[in-house]
């Protein structure tokens, strides 16, 4: 029996009406992700990604797999 099992904490979202993004500033490069409405297109921000492993932590915390398509905004 585990009684001290580390439990996955996966966030949800709307799946029906947002799809995540990746907001990047064209002057500074600076990337943020978070979750784009589809219907309005309004962008609600998440967390700054610096590098990689930034990404793969949002990918993880919020049980987006790797080969969906993250839209990139401008």
């Amino acid at each position: 029996m585990n009684l001290f099992k580390k439990k996955k904490n996966v966030m949800l979202y709307d799946r029906a009406n947002e799809k995540p993004a990746i907001r990047s500033s064209i002057c500074t490069g600076e990337q943020v992700a978070g979750f784009k409405d589809i219907h309005t297109g309004k962008f609600h921000d998440v967390m700054l990604i610096r590098d990689e492993a930034d990404l793969r932590k949002f990918k993880k915390q919020y049980g987006i797999a790797d080969e969906e398509n993250i839209d990139i905004c401008y």
